[in-house]
């Protein structure tokens, strides 16, 4: 917990030292008392400031602290508002621990701040805060076991979410996605003995005659890889496969909480990958909500075969003006980027840029791969529209691309989080081993920077 309160009887005081010759992110024992120096460096950014103060929190609580005051005059003056919210967020997501089924201890942790008078505090750390949460509830999902989060149970659960947040909701089930001629989604999704959903969550904080910007999140709740069946070791963590999903829905709460004056649909498209008799096998064709026909060379490229879907949906049926779809699409953007970088992929440099200045201020880091039209080539299929699997390697580009077909000239951008999304340590002060919550804070600064601009 953070709180705006100057608690001069708390456990531990914290201290922010900037300049100097100190290595950033160091911490030293203070002369009076029970007090912990964070030294920030010479040049600290707001990424700098929420990496210490998740460190300073998690070094504390192991030494038993309950309480804490901040001083956040030093960031604050260095790094303006963006500085005081990295230090709240990184704070809180220190105490982050993962859901549990069993009997444990929790310690209650609060951190009270001082200083800044001169901003609006308890503002920025109500905004920060909703963010934040938004975060942890991504985690959750992530982290659930799949037993506990079928299609079925995650539509509920981001439901019961969003409603109370004035966040319209809508989910559709397996007869009513079938009669849209989403072929490429039931591909997937009748794999399973859960049955498959559209997840569609409405948050209409805009004008009302503005169209809403789309954010499409891949929902596999849990991905075996169908007759394409994934090592024992890949299948261990593919729970982890809806945080795509996870990551939109997450987003759309902070927005609603935090009543940004923004238009956002989220559709999360929402299956099992697994094996049944009736499961797609390599070489089937499907036909894709768009027309688009789909050559079947791979049952582990299942992501995109439901996102194509969903970003048909989310044009057709939502209206929306711009794309991004986020998911943990492929292993080649892991090798490529390894566990701190995500992939972009975007036919729209404006609506990129945009989201590269968004991620600069969530601390959150991407790259754009190159598009050239050689790449195209390797998803083109002899037999239909587009093959779901590259011809020549490139398989995070050639992914993107597919999805990008169905973005037509609608402005889109492709998030691929499936290295950054689950950790097996910590890469970051502020992560535990597991789910991370990628992209929710960079969605949420994408559409609040959006917002600004109408």
């Amino acid at each position: 917990m953070v709180k705006l309160w100057n608690q001069e009887a708390a456990d531990w005081r914290l201290e922010l030292e900037i300049g100097g010759d100190s290595a950033p992110l160091s911490l030293h024992t203070g002369a009076e008392g029970r007090t912990l120096i964070l030294c920030l460096g010479k040049d600290p950014s707001a990424e700098t400031a929420r990496r210490a103060a998740a460190k300073a929190v998690a070094a504390i609580r192991e030494l038993g602290a309950r309480t804490a005051l901040l001083d956040v005059d030093p960031a604050a003056r260095a790094l303006g508002p963006g500085g005081l919210s990295a230090l709240a967020q990184g704070a809180k997501l220190a105490c982050y621990r993962q859901p549990a089924w069993k009997e444990r201890e929790e310690k209650p942790f609060t951190l009270y701040f001082t200083g800044a008078q001169w901003l609006d505090v308890p503002a920025i750390l109500a905004e920060t805060d909703a963010v934040t949460r938004a975060v942890c509830f991504a985690r959750d999902l992530t982290n659930r076991p799949v037993n506990l989060l079928t299609p079925a149970m995650l539509a509920q659960s981001m439901k019961e979410a969003a409603e109370p947040l004035g966040v319209e909701v809508q989910i559709l089930d397996e007869y009513q996605t079938r009669a849209l001629g989403m072929g490429a989604f039931h591909a997937v999704g009748d794999s399973a003995g859960h049955p498959p959903r559209l997840i569609v969550l409405r948050w209409k904080g805009g004008k009302e005659d503005a169209a809403p910007i789309a954010l499409v999140g891949k929902g596999v709740c849990y991905d075996a890889g169908g007759y394409n069946l994934k090592s024992a070791a890949g299948l261990k963590t593919m729970r982890a496969d809806m945080a795509g999903g996870a990551a939109v829905c997450a987003a759309v709460l902070a927005l609603a909480e935090n009543h940004i004056p923004v238009n956002v649909t989220a559709v999360v498209p929402a299956v099992e990958n697994r094996i049944s008799p009736d499961s797609m096998v390599p070489g089937d064709i499907v036909t894709s909500m768009s027309g688009k026909t789909i050559q079947i060379n791979n049952t582990d490229a299942e992501g995109r075969l439901i996102l194509a879907d969903a970003i048909t949906y989310a044009i057709q049926k939502e209206g929306a003006s711009r794309v991004v779809d986020i998911a943990t699409l492929t292993g080649a953007c892991a090798n490529a980027l390894g566990h701190l970088t995500a992939g972009l992929v975007s036919n729209d440099d404006p609506l990129c840029a945009a989201l590269l200045e968004a991620a600069s201020r969530s601390g959150e880091q991407y790259w754009r791969f190159p598009t050239f039209p050689e790449y195209a080539k390797m998803i083109e299929s002899p037999v239909a529209d587009l093959s779901n699997q590259s011809s020549d390697g490139c398989g995070a580009i050639t992914a993107g691309l597919f999805l990008g077909a169905f973005a037509g000239d609608v402005p889109w951008v492709h998030m691929d989080i499936a290295g950054t999304a689950w950790v097996d340590r910590a890469r970051r002060e502020y992560q535990t081993a597991g789910a991370t919550g990628a992209g929710v804070t960079t969605l949420y600064q994408l559409c609040l920077g959006l917002a600004a601009e109408v």
